[in-house]
């Protein structure tokens, strides 16, 4: 059990004014949405360090409008391309791992992490060592190095805020001063597009259909984690190390609807919900502005138009994906890194239709029962079991 929870201590966390942030992983969905609601209160942020992994043109065109004073390109051969389109302006230009995480380590208040994958690990990191507020956007990098990161945070005195919908909500509905009188923690997940698939139909699921999200506009990796519910399952793994939960406190509820993004029961039966729209700025919105909250001019649900909410309970045979992340917990050790290390090579692998989209939790369920597992006491056993898992992946999806 987590014997912490996110907020460490309130009463010392202040924010200058206008508030200095940061936004890595510009360029992708969670990053626009940031952009977005910055744009909407220009004068309530300061923009110091925006970044992309590839995409030179888009960075260099929000640089320019949020006035940022640095941007970094992980591409290295995107460099001069981005120098060329920045000339001029007196932004800052830089490129490669280390120049990200040399950005991330500057002074600033707040940084979105948005960076997709366990690329994002090593600057979030540096970020919490030096006691930055970090907006989490990215899953993987708790589920590769949970207790590490956490452990960084409490030494560091940083402050770690979920993005994603599921566990923002839970972090504004958990009472840290109760923490003792949580029974269990209720992570909502829409089902995806193939909730009501018959299993055998799911073999011939196309890349498209998988794409094609019934509530949510997200990237086409989040996208396909949804379809196969192996998102859940990366979720579930956050769920124990953000909050103070044993991990048989946690479970999941299938909920269409998506406007309840989950729930905390406490020990006297009562259970409070955290609800809106399917938006991920509403989320992004509360982490941005925290501990405030900033007016987001979004549409008022109509609880007459909704009609009602529904629940179910996962289909744990159609989504293998949620029993293998569910045992990676268990397991412990780097088992947690493995699957998620698998789980991206076989979701590129069905991205560019080598595999099949069943093929993805088969890719991942064989890498578990191939791979050995190993105490992480470090960010280099970290990396190194993550490359395990993505070369014993990459030898599985050979033989397919």
């Amino acid at each position: 059990m987590l014997q912490s929870a996110p907020v460490t201590d309130l009463e010392n966390v202040t924010f200058a004014h206008p508030k200095k942030v940061s936004i890595f992983g510009a360029t992708g969905s969670v990053g626009t949405s940031t952009i977005d609601l910055i744009k909407r209160q220009p004068n309530q942020f300061d923009v110091d360090v925006l970044t992309a992994n590839t995409n030179a043109g888009e960075l260099a065109q929000y640089a320019i409008q949020l006035k940022a004073n640095l941007a970094v390109i992980a591409d290295e051969s995107k460099y001069q391309e981005l120098q060329d389109l920045l000339k001029g302006t007196g932004i800052e230009v830089a490129a490669g791992e280390s120049a990200l995480i040399e950005a991330a380590g500057r002074p600033m208040d707040w940084m979105m992490a948005a960076i997709m994958g366990s690329a994002g690990l090593r600057p979030t990191l540096a970020a919490i060592k030096k006691g930055t507020t970090v907006a989490l956007a990215n899953k993987e990098a708790l589920v590769c190095a949970g207790s590490l990161m956490m452990q960084e945070v409490r030494s560091h005195h940083s402050v770690l805020l979920p993005v994603d919908s599921e566990h923002n909500a839970i972090f504004q509905v958990l009472d840290e001063k109760q923490s003792s009188s949580i029974r269990r923690i209720i992570l909502t997940a829409s089902g995806g597009p193939f909730r009501c698939t018959p299993l055998h139909q799911m073999k011939e699921v196309t890349l498209e259909q998988a794409l094609k999200h019934p509530n949510w506009d997200m990237g086409a990796k989040i996208s396909i984690d949804s379809a196969t519910m192996m998102n859940k399952g990366l979720e579930f793994i956050e769920a124990f190390h953000l909050f103070p939960v044993d991990q048989e406190q946690i479970e999941i509820l299938v909920h269409p609807q998506s406007v309840i993004h989950s729930m905390v029961e406490y020990r006297d039966g009562s259970i409070l919900a955290q609800m809106g729209s399917p938006d991920m700025r509403i989320p992004i919105s509360y982490a941005l502005g925290w501990p405030e909250r900033h007016c987001f001019d979004q549409e008022t649900l109509d609880f007459t138009e909704l009609g009602q909410f529904t629940f179910e309970a996962p289909d744990l045979e159609r989504f293998r994906a949620l029993g293998l992340a569910k045992n990676a917990l268990k397991t412990g050790k780097s088992a947690p890194a493995i699957l998620n290390a698998a789980n991206e090579v076989a979701v590129e692998g069905f991205l560019s239709k080598r595999i099949g989209f069943l093929d993805i939790v088969a890719v991942v369920d064989k890498v578990l029962e191939k791979a050995e597992f190993i105490e992480l006491r470090s960010l280099e056993d970290v990396f190194y079991q993550d490359a395990k898992g993505r070369e014993l992946a990459r030898e599985v999806i050979k033989s397919f």
